[in-house]
């Protein structure tokens, strides 16, 4: 399984970004793509996550309202629009996968609770930095 992150960069406070998660080299389809994001000198807090087989969504309250998350299901690509940035949402932003092997419809706000070690496979991650 291959995750590859994109589309972080310098923004001015109030600013938008758009993150890309693209998975890759896997063959089922029914699994959540979350977004982790790690704020230096701060735990890794999981912000945002969604279902590949019905594009539902959960979101930290830290970024909800804001931020937006949505799915390609033919690219397997998980996108996070981020609106009204704020510098607190400066940090390295990495991607997971995680997947339902035993079917149906998981809960998905508490994957954005699970400890990052509970995950396999974490794309390199994209920073975001926002100035004030």
């Amino acid at each position: 399984v291959q995750l590859v992150e994109s589309g972080g960069g310098l923004v001015h406070a109030g600013g938008s970004l758009r993150l890309s998660c693209a998975a890759s080299n896997f063959y089922f389809d029914n699994y959540a793509l979350a977004w982790f994001r790690q704020a230096p000198g701060k735990d890794r807090e999981g912000i945002s996550v969604i279902r590949s087989t019905d594009g539902s969504a959960a979101y930290a309250d830290s970024v909800k309202g804001r931020f937006t998350v949505s799915i390609d299901r033919s690219t397997h690509t998980a996108f996070l629009r981020m609106d009204n940035l704020k510098t607190e949402d400066t940090g390295l932003y990495n991607c997971v996968i995680l997947f339902f092997l035993g079917g149906g419809t998981p809960p998905l706000a508490p994957i954005l609770s699970c400890h990052p070690a509970e995950f396999d496979y974490w794309g390199q991650g994209t920073q975001v930095a926002v100035a004030s």
